[in-house]
């Protein structure tokens, strides 16, 4: 089951279950769609891998009790800013390498 985290871990940009603007790693590492653009460039500073918009959890019952009021989003903020140079060096040998090869 997903965390759905509350927060962007660098910006700490609210990311609500609803958010169409949070994106994830395989790992739930969560970041908003602006820090992962601009600040990380599809590259996860903790894994290496890409990044890909977060489900969102249905928040109505549609159908057998797999909804947001059963299952709710994390409230456990991870805010951890990326230091710029350290990710740069970190993602400049796998920058080139698409992030489904990484």
């Amino acid at each position: 089951m997903l965390e759905l985290r509350p927060t962007c871990e660098n910006c700490n940009k609210a990311l609500p279950p609803d958010s169409p603007e949070a994106r994830i790693c395989s790992y739930e590492c969560t970041y908003c769609a602006i820090c992962v653009d601009n600040v990380l460039g599809n590259i996860c500073p903790n894994c290496g891998g890409g990044f890909v918009p977060r489900p969102i959890r249905p928040a109505p019952n549609w159908k057998g009790a797999t909804f947001l009021g059963k299952e709710p989003a994390s409230t456990k903020v991870r805010h951890r800013p990326v230091d710029p140079a350290v990710h740069a060096k970190f993602s400049a040998p796998i920058r080139k390498v698409p992030p489904e090869r990484r």
